[in-house]
């Protein structure tokens, strides 16, 4: 049946309602998606966006005056000096919390043609406060839904004007009207990306580098600071977040590395601290060129290892090494260098840092490495411990005569006698350490480390507290290890004589399950798209311009040249290229003959098949003008078949009147009669007889004798 004018009406009206929501969805997720914005603002902020939701479909009724509205706007703007001096204390957060407050505001209320410019703007605002903000991958995807519904929106306003100014029925009528606009707006959205992309890698990006200066896009690691607080690693671990990209020469690294970050050595019983002391800048030599090895170290450790690090955003200053560093080159004057072996920038690094590093792998210590008595009684002192933990270490230790097999017996007696968790204790306790060794006995590696470290020291060998990462996970997509926060770990150095500074990890194994191999996989392949869009969208430049054109230019050389080879070949070798196109080129004209024949019948397939719906739907009572009018089509095929046409300008009840009288001209009659009363005069009880008609002339073999054929038309009579 079709559809009345004020159904049509109201099926595009809500059509343009849902589209106009989802362009504010789209820009609100950009933003949300940059993770600039609180939980109470994104939280409140999605409730109003379903209500408005509800409302469109219909699941919810209700109306907010215009006196409320301007009640609720005026309470909250005495409630922002609350907001900023008390709860957000940011002048920029507490306006970012007004911004979205009158936002949902104008969004519950919108009812005009001007609120709903309103909204459209909104939306343009929120995606172009996430274009500053974020640079993550998922903006592109957010960016596409905008202008998916921007389409949408814009095509269904422009139908919503048409027939809000005169009322006319479509040819087609607005049968599957929805999945007809959205695949249109579809369509134009990949056409929109697709023409812009080519503009896109073209022209090299120059607003990121000046408005990252706006807004800071760093995560802040609190364990790599110059203190850590027992329980701050785990809280680094719940996330996934990769803090590091590693690339290495040979592709592949050596199982169970270690990335070595900060150092720590003073300890007060619940937090670990960096000595303080002058730090010892180191200049570039030649620019850029950092020496921290001398050639005797280099003939002590001859694994040699290369590789390049980049950091994704870590609001940290602590460079990351595996082994023993060499030669470090980055962008920078001069690094801070400490006696313990760590290496610091001195400030923050900027967006896309990474530096490239020639070194060996072991312990940093060597075998003539001295420890004075000033860092000897550094790494001996101690705060006042619980009497249980030295003598658990006494323990531990009983029929070892040196140091290297005592501190090899604490590590296993903590891996063995403990279990691993990333819980935190329920309640704060005035001795964690002690409470972790004696009451919990579970932990993450901090409270591992921590304990062996105070352990050893008890014990007379010297030690210390170590912060970093373990090796991470390698994504074959990018050929690339991803370090995450996740891997996030501690561990501890022991002073041995005769070996130096000694790695030890007395944390136990995770036994939690690992994360699902699909999981993991589609990690990756988030990793990798995440990649892709740091080196070629955010960081593309001249340079990236340049590499780009020239992996282009190579392709397209490999390309020609192994058509080349390949027809060089052919011609040599005749009788084998004979043989394989009689065996396998048979094969391919067969499957190209099946395509052309399958084109070729698609189309009449598809349209047969909708006439048989439609005589389904016809006789079901349940036909619509586009299924009339796919019928009537149908008959005049029919007529064409056995030699007359229906010329353009005659109407359907013209050209019935033009044909000879019989039988057959009786039954086209009727069925024009019926087409009529169910296109134009939406009679529903006409599509079962309409139907049957078409039935009827189909059975009918003999329409040409009875018709008479190629017979001249008659002229129409007067009506």
């Amino acid at each position: 049946m079709s559809r009345s004018p004020a159904t049509a009406a109201a099926a595009v009206e809500r059509f343009f309602q849902f589209a106009l929501w989802g362009l504010v969805v789209s820009g609100y997720l950009a933003v949300a998606g940059s993770g600039y914005l609180d939980a109470p603002t994104v939280i409140l902020t999605g409730a109003g966006l379903l209500l408005r939701a509800l409302l469109i479909s219909g699941a919810l009724r209700f109306y907010i005056s215009p006196k409320l509205v301007v009640a609720l706007t005026l309470a909250y703007v005495g409630f922002f000096p609350l907001d900023y001096f008390f709860l957000s204390r940011a002048f920029i957060q507490a306006t970012v919390h007004l911004v979205f407050f009158l936002a949902v505001i104008q969004i519950l209320t919108s009812r005009t043609n001007r609120d709903y410019f309103f909204m459209a703007m909104i939306a343009f605002l929120e995606l172009l406060a996430a274009a500053i903000l974020s640079s993550n991958s998922n903006f592109f995807l957010f960016l596409a839904l905008y202008l998916l519904f921007a389409m949408a929106a814009f095509t269904s306003a422009e139908i919503r004007r048409s027939m809000q100014k005169r009322l006319t029925v479509a040819r087609s009528g607005l049968r599957s009207f929805h999945p007809r606009l959205a695949a249109l707006t579809a369509v134009v959205t990949i056409g929109i990306l697709g023409l812009t992309a080519g503009l896109f890698f073209m022209l090299p990006r120059t607003a990121d580098a000046a408005l990252r200066r706006l807004v800071s896009r760093r995560f802040y690691l609190p364990g790599f600071s110059n203190q850590v607080t027992l329980g701050e690693i785990g809280e680094i671990k719940a996330t996934s977040r990769p803090v590091m990209h590693v690339r290495f020469a040979d592709s592949h690294a050596p199982a169970d590395l270690k990335w070595r970050g900060a150092t720590l050595s003073d300890f007060n019983g619940h937090a670990w601290f960096e000595p303080f002391g002058e730090p010892r800048w180191i200049p570039a030599v030649p620019r850029g060129v950092f020496q921290l090895a001398d050639n005797q170290q280099r003939r002590r450790l001859p694994r040699s290892v290369n590789y390049r690090i980049s950091l994704n955003g870590i609001d940290s200053d602590v460079l990351f090494f595996a082994g023993r560093p060499e030669f470090v080159y980055l962008k920078q004057p001069m690094i801070v260098a400490r006696d313990d072996g760590s290496y610091r920038l001195g400030r923050p690094p900027v967006e896309g840092f990474f530096y490239e590093v020639y070194g060996w792998l072991g312990d940093t210590g060597a075998a003539d490495d001295l420890l004075g008595k000033r860092e000897r009684k550094q790494y001996l002192s101690l705060p006042q411990l619980d009497p249980r933990i030295p003598e658990l270490a006494r323990t531990t230790v009983r029929g070892l005569d040196n140091d290297a097999d005592r501190a090899a017996a604490v590590a296993r007696y903590l891996r063995r006698a403990y279990g691993y968790t990333l819980e935190l204790p329920s309640h704060e306790v005035a001795d964690p350490l002690a409470h972790f060794l004696f009451v919990r006995k579970k932990g993450h590696c901090e409270y591992f480390a921590s304990a062996m470290a105070v352990m050893l020291r008890t014990l007379g060998i010297p030690s210390r507290l170590v912060t970093g990462f373990q090796s991470g996970i390698f994504n074959p997509l990018t050929e690339l290890y991803v370090i995450r926060a996740s891997d996030a770990h501690s561990w501890v150095e022991a002073w041995l004589p005769g070996r130096g500074w000694v790695t030890f990890d007395p944390t136990p194994p995770d036994p939690s399950p690992g994360a699902n191999a699909l999981l993991v996989k589609l990690a990756l392949y988030a990793d990798a798209v995440e990649t892709f869009w740091q080196e070629w969208v955010v960081s593309y430049d001249l340079g990236h311009q340049a590499t780009l054109a020239d992996r282009m230019e190579q392709a397209g050389r490999r390309v020609s040249l192994r058509w080349l080879d390949r027809m060089f070949e052919m011609g040599d070798n005749w009788p084998s290229t004979r043989s394989w196109l009689v065996h396998t080129g048979l094969w391919w004209l067969l499957a190209l003959a099946g395509g052309v024949v399958g084109a070729w019948l698609a189309p009449k397939l598809w349209k047969a098949w909708r006439v048989r719906l439609g005589v389904r739907r016809l006789r079901r009572g349940q036909g619509s003008v586009a299924d009339a009018t796919l019928l009537y089509r149908r008959m005049l095929k029919l007529l064409r078949r056995r030699g007359y046409e229906k010329p353009a300008w005659f109407t359907p009840y013209e050209f019935a009147c033009s044909l000879p009288p019989s039988e057959m001209g009786m039954l086209v009659l009727q069925f024009t009669s019926a087409y009529n009363a169910l296109r134009f005069g939406g009679q529903a009880d006409a599509a079962p007889h309409l139907s049957a008609l078409l039935e009827d002339l189909e059975k009918r073999r003999e329409v040409g004798q009875a018709l008479g054929l190629r017979r001249p038309l008659r002229p129409p009579p007067d009506v």
